[in-house]
């Protein structure tokens, strides 16, 4: 049998993690209705129109509801991995687990105009 360069193990074992993170990614699935006992430290912020946090800097807080769920999961994962550095953000993304992630991702996604307790409004 032929040895493997370096760079052909290396590349097999990314190859590897590359799989096994995507598989992991592929198993967790969001669910709405979950989410909606998730999200009880969100509102304070995101359910406000036009609030604005002033800590560090002055940021615009978005609007969550009918945003893209991928989009949303990303972020908190972003936040959680200190990738974005609002602290408040980070603190709370840190405490989240995948599933915690997915799941308010979907509640806030299934969000529409004509939702009851919106935080669109």
């Amino acid at each position: 049998m032929k040895k493997l360069s370096f760079i052909s193990r290396l590349l097999l074992c990314a190859g590897v993690v590359f799989t096994a993170y995507t598989a992991h990614a592929d198993e967790v699935k969001g669910n709405a209705a979950a989410g909606n006992g998730k999200v009880w430290l969100c509102v304070g912020c995101h359910s406000i129109p036009d609030y604005r946090a002033d800590y560090p800097l002055v940021y615009r807080v978005p609007m969550l509801g009918g945003q893209n769920a991928a989009y949303i999961a990303s972020s908190l994962s972003e936040y959680k991995k200190g990738n974005r550095k609002h602290p408040t953000m980070r603190s709370i993304a840190a405490s989240l687990s995948d599933q915690d992630m997915a799941d308010i991702a979907e509640y806030y996604a299934a969000q529409t105009a004509s939702s009851p307790n919106n935080p669109l409004k």
